[in-house]
């Protein structure tokens, strides 16, 4: 889709550069950086207004994506290879005696997410564009984003994310559109000539203004627009400020801005629990209000608003969407209470991300009414009438009907009022669908079988290949051509060389490239050394405890003990490589970081042992991080227990760049089992099914601690000291409560790590099974998982 010529590109460069007052000659790195992505950021602004105005002159469905965080990562490198102009910019750049990767290096992280949840939905952004849909994210303008990691001593110290400086070339502000939110005061009730009114008084506002981030599709004439929310204060205060209140004055505009400094303030405390429902409905509100706003542009009337629009959300946070729009439907609009809600559940849609208790978000019902007194009386009646619908199906069974409520026990409970009034509601794994069906939403889906589907996850995995990887880009294309960049499943292709020693030979080659290169990285830039000669043995993700990353560290400290009896024990070198954060007010998350971090200088200090055996801690774990992980790993560890991993879109990444599976049934690892056959994935542990079972016997980690040898060692070295420090918390943890587990499937998992390291010596078993991951990858595409929800939830053409 490349119609740019070379030299109006490089005009257009040059005249960014005069704007920021330089020329060619005197600028730095940062200014090509900011000239050039403004470039490319111009050239998305007018492909968008091309584009939407397509759409709307064919009355297209829009999708309309909410979702607390989009992980984008950087968009200079993203945006130069969908649009098909790398090799014109490197040539610009090149007359200028500047590199194009340093130019890469410029751009922070977008600082909008924490995770798989908000990584996933960016992933969707690039589908939605690279398949043509009319589609708009959803989020907010965080000024700091999740946190910048900093190890000291081996703990988590958590630092301001400052990315907008560098990101903000990005930003298009959009001030034409802003709107008012309202938060706190009462509800005036009153009838007028046989009509309920209702009037919303001494609230007090929050204006959120828009900007825009462009994501381009690959090869597509299409862009997402991803639009950002900033809180500001409507007006300053300046009576308060004259008469001498400067503290009041100032603090309105301070408790609007808190709203968009920070993405998931710490909330276990009251304030940050206050301030967290403030952003959600912060984001629901703007969100919904630009979405009727420009509907009603459009149409003049919102009676076909469903057939136009359908919003999804994506995990609870943006519940209050739900209620909003029926605040606008009623109080605005003047629509009845039956026909708003009919146009509710047609729009609505609801993925669930987890089975995690605390993501299943309830709010306490005092909070919530003092802060959306008319949000409150509208998710009110909305349980009201729910109630009164199940007592009429279960009036016998009442237990039944609390579980379902919307509203019970002075809680308002957001997960139940999605699937009540979502029309799909799906999970993103096939084992992850059956366990809210079967579990999680068992009573719901009893009374609402056709509400409940599955999509499995999908990644923008031309970001993990094309862009991250070309030594094995480069091979790919050797092999089948380049039909695998535009569409992932013909990557299928692969299969046929899966038992090629000579492709063996060039995947041995471009692993080791890919090895050489995080190596150069972490050197750079963390000034950790890394035995490339040894296995990348890897997991990667949010440090919690269900995820197991201290399961993976009984294992290795039952490694160094035996090597410390045994110095000359044949053991293939492994390098383990953790990277996480965990969340600010997670006490036992931090305690695994420090663990590790521990255990890595213990083991560094042995000149013999360190030899064989390493773990480095990567610091501030990113996307721009894991673009360097993925092409290097060897080993995905997907360890999870059985039933607790909702899908994992690393598991994806990593198979797709030819790493072998080391994990549970769990999740997505499910279907990549299925995929790539069992020969192809190193499977331990409980399933779902099982970890039931044992629960149900009453499961007993103490007696896995006195029976074990090894288990009983590993506890007992991190309760006396790793490195100078104790960790009675961990080993009491694991002993007497080990919810997640640990220990009944550590033997498993022993034996799993044997088999990986038996593997790994038979380069020709380890490369073929590298081979078959990489050609089944193409299934977990985030264009497969955007058609997906295209055909089966949003029903667009």
């Amino acid at each position: 889709m490349n119609t740019y010529s070379t030299d109006y590109l490089k005009n257009q460069i040059e005249e960014n550069i005069a704007m920021l007052h330089e020329t060619t000659d005197t600028a730095s790195n940062q200014t090509f950086y900011k000239a050039a992505a403004k470039t490319v950021n111009d050239i998305l602004i007018e492909r968008s207004k091309h584009f939407q105005a397509q759409a709307a002159s064919k009355g297209v469905k829009q999708v309309n994506y909410l979702s607390m965080e989009f992980l984008m990562g950087r968009s200079l490198k993203n945006s130069l290879y969908n649009l098909g102009l790398v090799d014109q910019f490197e040539k610009i750049m090149k007359d200028y005696d500047v590199n194009l990767t340093d130019l890469y290096e410029c751009e922070p992280d977008a600082g909008l997410g924490n995770g798989g949840l908000g990584r996933l939905a960016a992933c969707y952004l690039d589908g939605f564009a690279t398949q043509g849909y009319n589609a708009y994210g959803y989020s907010i303008l965080y000024e700091f984003g999740i946190f910048q990691q900093k190890i000291v001593d081996g703990w988590q110290t958590e630092l301001p994310d400052n990315w907008l400086p560098g990101g903000r070339v990005w930003l298009h502000a959009k001030p034409e559109l802003a709107v008012d939110v309202h938060f706190g005061g009462y509800i005036d009730e009153f009838w007028d000539n046989g009509y309920h009114f209702t009037s919303h008084k001494n609230y007090t506002t929050v204006k959120a203004v828009p900007y825009d981030m462009y994501v381009s599709g690959y090869n597509s004439p299409a862009v997402a627009i991803l639009r950002l929310w900033k809180a500001e204060s409507p007006a300053f205060d300046m009576e308060s400020f004259n008469r001498g209140d400067y503290t009041h004055a100032l603090s309105q505009s301070m408790t609007a801005e808190a709203i968009s400094k920070v993405l998931y303030p710490n909330d276990n405390h009251t304030q940050g629990k206050m301030l967290r429902l403030r952003q959600q409905y912060f984001l629901c509100a703007a969100s919904v209000a630009d979405i009727t706003n420009r509907h009603m542009r459009e149409y003049g009337t919102l009676d076909n608003f469903a057939e136009k629009n359908t919003i999804h959300i994506n995990d609870t946070h943006p519940t209050l969407a739900i209620p909003e729009l029926m605040r606008i439907l009623l109080d605005e609009c003047g629509y009845g209470w039956d026909h708003a809600w009919k146009i509710v559940t047609k729009t609505f849609n609801y993925t669930n991300h987890t089975v995690m208790k605390e993501a299943l978000e309830v709010w306490n019902e005092d909070i919530f009414k003092e802060i959306l007194p008319r949000i409150y009386q509208i998710v009110a009646e909305i349980n009201r009438r729910f109630v009164e619908e199940m007592n009429q199906q279960f009036a016998w069974d009442t237990m039944r009907i609390e579980r379902m409520a919307i509203v019970s026990n002075h809680q308002v409970r957001m997960a139940n009022l999605c699937v009540y009034t979502s029309n799909k509601v799906n999970g993103v794994s096939k084992l992850h669908s059956e366990i809210i069906k079967q579990n999680v939403f068992h009573e719901f889906y009893d009374l609402y079988p056709a509400k409940f589907t599955n999509v499995t996850n999908g990644i923008a995995y031309r970001r993990w290949l094309l862009q991250s990887n070309p030594w094995l880009t480069n091979l790919l294309k050797s092999t089948i051509g380049d039909g695998f960049l535009q569409d992932a499943s013909q990557l299928k292709k692969f299969e046929k060389y899966a038992t090629d020693k000579k492709v063996h030979k060039q995947l041995a080659e471009a692993k080791l490239s890919a090895k050489k290169a995080l190596a150069s990285y972490m050197k750079k830039t963390q000034g950790i050394e890394m035995n490339v000669n040894s296995m990348f043995d890897v997991q990667v993700k949010r440090m919690h405890e269900y995820k197991r990353q201290h399961l993976n560290a009984l294992n290795i400290i039952t490694d160094y003990l035996y090597l410390k009896e045994n110095p000359n024990a044949d053991f293939v070198p492994k390098t383990y490589i953790f990277g996480a954060k965990a969340a600010p007010g997670y006490y036992m998350a931090k305690q695994i970081i420090k663990l590790l971090c521990c255990l890595a200088e213990e083991i560094k200090k042995d000149p013999v042992i360190s030899k064989k055996l390493s773990v480095v801690y990567l610091e501030n774990y990113s996307v721009t991080l894991s673009e360097y992980i993925m092409p290097a790993s060897e080993v995905s560890e997907q360890i999870s227990l059985a039933g607790t991993e909702a899908s994992g879109t690393g598991n994806m990444k990593f198979m797709l760049n030819g790493a072998v599976t080391l994990g549970t049934m769990d999740g997505a690892n499910v279907e990549i089992c299925e995929r790539v056959g069992n020969d192809n994935i190193v499977i331990f542990g409980m399933d779902a099914e099982q970890v039931e079972t044992t629960k149900e016997m009453g499961y007993a980690p103490i007696e896995y601690y006195n029976n074990n040898p090894d288990i009983k060692r590993a506890i007992d070295f991190i309760e006396s000291g790793v490195a100078g420090s104790t960790f009675p918390d961990i080993a009491n943890s694991l002993k007497w409560n080990d919810p997640y587990m640990v220990l009944a499937d550590f033997d498993s998992y022993r034996k799993a790590q044997a088999k990986i390291s038996e593997l790994y010596q038979k380069p020709d078993v380890w490369y073929t099974m590298a081979a078959m991951n990489i050609a089944n990858a193409g299934y977990f595409s985030a264009d497969r998982s955007v058609k997906d929800y295209a055909t089966g939830i949003w029903e667009l053409e």
